[in-house]
């Protein structure tokens, strides 16, 4: 008959050895991270013409250098530039306009539209842009990507490999101000990033993400162009799904590109943390379930709770810690960032973990102010608020 004395020391075990399996995984990420290369090309011997579609929405902090980013590029092809919005009072106006004046020659639009429809808000804005496209090769990229100068040359000439369909890039962490923008870092630094390196080294990860997504302009009318993807909330995922499903394949170069991080609150950095979790376990339930091995402190600190803090927990808890530090300065090497946030490393640790929790209970997130139900298929629903 089961005790509830057998019960706690099952259930302390238990968590001491996912504890152990997960400073295996912290150690065995770090040497990934170590050896990180992506689908480096040489340059490229054409240079078509670019399109770079920027969605905006509000002016967070260092938006202006972000975008400047993409304009200020060292390619010697054309390129267009068009800046997204859909309300007339939206700040971000006055930043491009900004950047336009600053840049006389350049070939960079503000497009003002109406909402094109569709419940994704980035995707539909995304959509008012696509009648002013130009050229051949077509990048959406989020507002909050920052870009080295030859950003381009890179993109173009993965592009131009056989067999490519589509382009993106790996990015991290770049705190603009206060204490929860550099959380908000470490979530993606510490935890995204090691997570997709060890998925793409185990050939189980396919992603596509927003920081970059490169195609050239057949490509994206052969998947039914942008509003095929109005209804999802992991737009960037599903048009890599779409072109992999066309028979060609989503190179990712050896390009780590700059998010801003621009949390300001615990209510910011938990509202788009939950919408990410909850994004990342309908995109991947399975993976998502196994990312539990990620989490090796929380265990440590159960299994030393549940053990009566001896010395087999405490030791535990000693080497999570230890690990994920390993993992932490690891990244930052290969990163070739130094913020001196490693002593924040287990209260990060600890968020992540609630966050993984959260992720899986409930099924609404908030995004630009308005709040989504995700269905089990990724498409998204919006949610009419009652009336008061």
């Amino acid at each position: 008959m089961l005790t509830a004395q057998t019960f706690t020391l099952g259930l302390g075990v238990g968590s001491l050895a996912l504890a152990a399996a997960g400073c295996l995984y912290a150690l065995g990420a770090a040497a990934i991270a170590r050896r990180f290369a992506g689908d480096e090309s040489p340059p490229p011997l054409a240079f078509p013409g670019v399109t770079i579609l920027k969605p905006l929405h509000g002016a967070d902090p260092g938006l202006y250098d972000d975008l400047a980013s993409f304009c200020d590029q060292d390619y010697r092809g054309p390129v267009q530039v068009l800046f997204g919005v859909e309300d007339p009072t939206d700040a971000a106006i006055a930043i491009v306009d900004r950047l336009i004046a600053a840049r006389p020659g350049r070939d960079l639009e503000l497009v003002m539209h109406a909402h094109a429809g569709g419940p994704n808000p980035k995707i539909a804005n995304v959509v008012g842009l696509q009648r002013h496209i130009r050229h051949d090769v077509v990048i959406l990229a989020d507002a909050d990507i920052a870009v080295v100068p030859d950003y381009l040359s890179r993109i173009v000439a993965a592009l131009g490999r056989p067999g490519v369909g589509a382009v993106t890039c790996l990015y991290r962490g770049a705190p603009r101000d206060g204490a929860w923008a550099q959380l908000a870092s470490m979530g993606i630094d510490y935890h995204f990033l090691p997570n997709v390196l060890v998925g793409l080294q185990l050939g189980m990860a396919r992603p596509c993400f927003g920081s970059t997504i490169a195609l050239r302009h057949e490509t994206l009318a052969g998947i039914g162009g942008f509003e095929a993807f109005a209804g999802y909330i992991a737009d960037d995922y599903a048009i890599g799904e779409a072109v992999r499903a066309a028979g060609m394949k989503v190179a990712i170069p050896s390009l780590v590109l700059a998010h801003s991080c621009t949390e300001r609150s615990a209510v910011e950095l938990l509202r788009h943390e939950l919408r990410w979790v909850r994004t990342l376990r309908t995109v991947a339930p399975a993976g998502y379930a196994g990312m539990v091995i990620t989490h090796p402190l929380p265990f440590a600190l159960l299994g030393a709770w549940l053990s009566g803090f001896g010395i087999p927990g405490m030791a535990s808890v000693a080497a999570a810690i230890a690990c994920r530090l390993v993992l932490q300065l690891q990244v930052d090497h290969t990163l070739r960032v130094s913020m001196g946030r490693w002593w924040l490393g287990p209260a990060r640790d600890l968020l992540a973990c609630a966050m993984y929790v959260a992720g899986f209970f409930g099924d609404v997130v908030s995004w630009r102010g308005r709040r989504y139900k995700v269905r089990a298929d990724g498409t998204l629903v919006p949610v009419v608020e009652p009336k008061t």
